[in-house]
């Protein structure tokens, strides 16, 4: 297995400081990249824009149980911006809820990990999400609840700059704002991107702080890519009590790559919000993460697509894949007999055996 076992074995906030959140985002944004480049479909954009101040959410903030998902005093988080799944998969993965190597299951027939969340499906999530606008709305209901049973619990809600165009998402923040739920932080990935231009030019939702501000929210503007900002953000959202909190992260599209963050001289640009990464160009995308010499929390570095997806390891892969109690089918039986030669024991204890083709 590649779970972390400390991890997996922690309840609660881990409250790591600014070195580790730093490592981990690095091997987050490689999970990222990997999966959708694997998949070949799939978002990389906003997943890499916001896998800063939400891996620091996930592992200095957010009280959470791996071994116990359903925990009742845990906090919850809610990716309201669904397509943004491979973050919120890796962000799972890494804090210890399933096996890393399972991330190489993304996008494909009969896997946990869907292009959209599916909470019914995979332990660890909260909602299903995906229909833009409609979490935040969830998100706001649940928060209502545990206050209605005076929980400690909070909840944590990520938007797209672009998902703000949906009215729900003003119904939501009205609705909050009137009923001054504070349990409740929403974080917004203002990287003026999405689908099909820049967020101000397709439907100009700014200022989006005067906005939430108006409706009776306490507005927290930080650089999104900066911790000792991102740290204080957080810090200042959990301190602060009688309204609901919004912190407006402002964050790049596919950070920090150069020759992904500028397509043709054009910054942060927009093309990259659902497009996957060709196998050539995710060599480019890891030899620009790791440019920095420093390793990620694994403590390695990749400069290539197939040497990065090897050591995710197809042994731990198909353990990952049987640990959910799944059968092993479809696409996932064809990738590992690739490798392996699969026979069926009638053994309770064994029921797979590999052999090497």
């Amino acid at each position: 297995t590649m779970i972390d076992q400390e991890l997996r074995d922690t309840a609660g906030a881990l409250g790591w400081d600014i070195e580790k959140l730093r490592r981990m985002a690095k091997l987050i944004r490689r999970d990222v990249l990997i999966q959708v480049t694997n998949a070949q479909s799939g978002h990389p954009g906003g997943p890499l824009s916001a896998a800063d101040y939400l891996t620091a959410l996930w592992f200095r903030y957010l009280r959470v149980d791996p071994k116990n998902p359903k925990w009742e005093e845990r906090d919850r988080f809610v990716m309201s911006n669904g397509h943004c799944s491979a973050l919120n998969y890796a962000l799972l993965a890494r804090r210890g809820f399933f096996d890393p190597a399972y991330l190489l299951t993304f996008r494909t027939t009969k896997s946990r990990l869907q292009g959209h969340p599916n909470a019914l499906k995979l332990p660890g999530l909260e909602v299903n999400t995906g229909s833009l606008g409609q979490g935040l709305s969830v998100a706001h209901g649940i928060a209502l609840g545990l206050k209605l049973q005076a929980s400690p619990a909070r909840v944590f809600c990520n938007c797209g700059d672009g998902e703000l165009q949906e009215g729900n998402i003003w119904e939501a923040v009205m609705a909050a704002g009137h009923y001054k739920t504070d349990n409740l932080v929403v974080t917004v990935d203002w990287n003026d991107a999405q689908i099909d231009g820049k967020m101000h030019q397709v439907m100009n939702v700014n200022p989006i702080d005067d906005k939430f501000e108006a409706f009776g929210w306490y507005m927290i503007v930080a650089d999104g890519h900066d911790f000792n900002d991102i740290l204080r953000a957080y810090d200042e959202a959990i301190d602060h009590r009688g309204d609901p909190v919004c912190i407006l992260f402002k964050t790049t599209m596919m950070y920090p790559l150069p020759s992904f963050m500028d397509w043709e001289g054009k910054r942060n640009n927009w093309k990259w919000h659902g497009k996957p990464l060709s196998y050539e160009q995710c060599d480019q995308a890891l030899k620009e993460l790791y440019a920095d010499g420093e390793p990620d929390y694994e403590g390695k570095i990749f400069t290539s697509f197939e040497e990065a997806r090897r050591s995710y390891g197809v042994k731990n892969y198909l353990e990952a894949w049987l640990s959910f109690g799944d059968p092993l089918e479809g696409e996932a039986k064809e990738f590992i007999e690739k490798y392996y030669t699969v026979r069926e024991e009638t053994d309770e204890k064994t029921r797979y055996k590999l052999e090497y083709v």
